[in-house]
């Protein structure tokens, strides 16, 4: 597929973005074929991930929801507060698809913020997959706070067999519901603290993102040879 033209990856990401360094890596070494990240998008002004596109000569920006306009803060109504994310949304989704840099794959690595139908229908009608990091195993511990969640189970005994892990996962409209594209399962372990839990599974999570994205990347890569 040497001739296709690269599968072109927007990165979205909200803090430390360790695991935009590992696709950055994966990119750079060709684990991840025949792809560039052409952009990464920040929700929060201070997430170091920004740091390393610098590193790495991947444009920036940051876009936020109260930053930007479109919530008031401190809102407390909860209409408007819809309203604003059902506007943010569209308006991200506006951005990407209008831009120099249309995407052909979007990779929400560490991105703190769960998204609607204004952000995900525009995209779907073109094509653009989106796929998420998620540290729990598919139907369990959907949203935030997941791996503390899962610890707090495992020290009451309650974990099936006392293992949580982490996928990675099509993005659709019900929080970390869409369909699985690879998992993996880890054990918690007796003595170990939250820290600990949290770091075996990050540790997991650089792996498992760069293979995941691989995957789908050769998909949309066989796509676009058959229509070349």
């Amino acid at each position: 597929m040497a001739d296709v033209e690269p599968c072109r990856i927007v990165v979205l990401a909200s803090g430390n973005g360790s695991n935009f360094q590992a696709l950055i890596d994966a990119v750079a070494s060709a684990r991840i074929p025949n792809s560039k990240i052409i952009r990464l998008i920040v929700n929060r002004g201070k997430a170091y991930a920004t740091k390393r596109a610098e590193l790495a000569g991947i444009p920036w920006e940051y876009f936020n929801l109260i930053s930007n306009g479109f919530q008031a803060k401190g809102e407390k109504d909860v209409q408007k507060i819809q309203q604003a994310r059902d506007d943010y949304d569209a308006a991200l989704a506006r951005k990407i698809l209008d831009g120099d840099y249309k995407p052909d794959l979007i990779v929400l690595a560490g991105w703190m913020h769960v998204f609607g139908k204004p952000f995900l229908d525009p995209l779907d009608a073109v094509g653009i997959k989106i796929i998420n990091l998620h540290p729990a195993l598919p139907g369990k511990y959907d949203g935030a706070n997941a791996i503390e969640r899962a610890f707090e189970d495992f020290k009451a005994g309650k974990l099936e067999n006392n293992k949580t892990g982490i996928m990675v996962h099509f993005v659709i409209d019900k929080v970390d519901r869409g369909e699985p594209i690879l998992t993996r399962e880890i054990e918690c372990k007796e003595g170990e603290d939250l820290h600990q839990l949290e770091e075996r599974i990050h540790s997991n999570e650089h792996e498992l993102i760069v293979e995941a994205t691989a995957q789908v990347v050769k998909d949309i890569l066989t796509r676009k040879s058959k229509t070349a």
